[in-house]
């Protein structure tokens, strides 16, 4: 039968159907990490999601007798179109199955959607900003994926090209053995920058209190931090406190590192977590009725894979060795928490500064990800 496309209306129980499809059609993989449905609801809903201050998104599900064989996600984000004069079209929430005519239908409700509003050029995947997920991944789809990624089924990216997307930027991800003690050159090196930019190591056991000092420095010193990278959308006042609400209250704060200057003004953050990857899975995206307990498990020290979910630096600080005074602090704890390796998360294939803070370490180069450009 011929594909049927609906445009899914930015409600709870059809934003939920989105979003449960996204997961179902993984059913079984061993490599594909659910999100918490409830999480993706939020950033699809206009009520919660503070990013409709400054994007359109519309959601698109295609079905075939019935059942749904697809989803896609256009999204205009003007502030990032105003930053870069162009007329992108982003699509991401991307998932479908094998099927040539599928495909086609959704990419031309969605780039219909798009021109509508005068776009001239589909990218993606990716999210409303770089809080979201983004890059299709081409390399490693027999690896384990990280709650902060997209997994995808190998041929999603045939299909694109097959479409006659091209790619228009690459991410590299690496898995970094913690090593049993900190390396001694990497130890020295991280004295040395402490010493010559007068700089110190903070450490927080209260989230009250690094919520009041710091919570709204870190996510500014992202925007700082991120501000010339592919793509990157600006956090807002309203974003930042949305943020700093939904991830602050998660963390475990032996792995999170802040260093300051003199006058204690912030320098760099690096902020990781416990993988729930393996959580996540058996959680099939719900919290209840057992979702929580997999997740609580995790958080009380049932993974040995830490994931970097961000590391930032502020540019006058770039290039002067700041990440190893992050690291010479997190790898302690790494070790005491008996995590066996650390996930990079994706880092532009392009910014080699970036890839060379693990030359001291041992390292796996192990996916890929791209992200695709269409006219319209």
């Amino acid at each position: 039968m011929s594909v049927e496309i609906r445009a899914i209306e930015p409600t709870k129980s059809e934003l939920r159907k989105f979003t449960k499809f996204g997961i179902s059609l993984y059913d079984g993989d061993p490599y594909f990490v659910p999100p918490l449905i409830h999480d993706d609801v939020n950033t699809l809903s206009p009520k919660v999601n503070p990013a409709f201050d400054f994007c359109e998104c519309q959601c698109f599900m295609a079905y075939r007798d019935g059942k749904p064989v697809g989803r896609i996600a256009g999204i205009i984000n003007t502030a990032v179109n105003k930053r870069t004069g162009k007329k992108d079209l982003r699509f991401g929430f991307l998932d479908f199955i094998d099927d040539d005519e599928v495909v086609d239908a959704l990419f031309k409700a969605c780039g219909d959607w798009g021109r509508q509003r005068g776009m001239t050029s589909m990218v993606g995947p990716m999210g409303f900003t770089d809080m979201d997920h983004e890059g299709m991944l081409v390399e490693g789809f027999e690896e384990l994926g990280t709650m902060a990624t997209i997994y995808n089924y190998s041929y999603y990216p045939r299909q694109l090209e097959r479409l006659g997307f091209k790619p228009d930027a690459e991410w590299v991800e690496m898995a970094v053995t913690v090593p049993d003690e900190i390396p001694a050159k990497y130890a020295r090196v991280a004295e040395i920058v402490r010493t010559r930019n007068n700089l110190k190591v903070l450490k927080f056991t209260s989230r009250k209190k690094i919520k009041e000092q710091y919570g709204e420095a870190l996510f500014r010193l992202i925007n700082e931090a991120y501000d010339s990278l592919y793509g990157y959308s600006p956090l807002t006042d309203r974003q930042i406190e949305y943020y700093i609400d939904m991830y602050l209250g998660i963390l475990n704060l032996d792995f999170v590192t802040i260093v300051v200057d003199a006058q204690d003004q912030l320098v760099a953050v690096g902020i990781s977590i416990q993988s729930f990857s393996r959580a996540l899975q058996k959680s099939r995206g719900r919290l209840f009725p057992t979702g929580w307990w997999h997740l609580l498990k995790t958080l009380r020290g049932g993974s040995d894979i830490v994931d970097l979910l961000l590391i930032a630096v502020k540019p006058e600080y770039q290039n002067k060795g700041v990440n190893a005074l992050l690291f010479a602090d997190l790898i302690p704890h790494y070790i005491k928490a008996g995590f066996k390796y650390a996930e990079t998360n994706p880092e532009l294939a392009a910014n080699h500064k970036v890839q060379s803070q693990w030359e001291y370490f041992e390292t796996r180069q192990h996916k890929r990800r791209r992200s695709f450009r269409l006219p319209l």
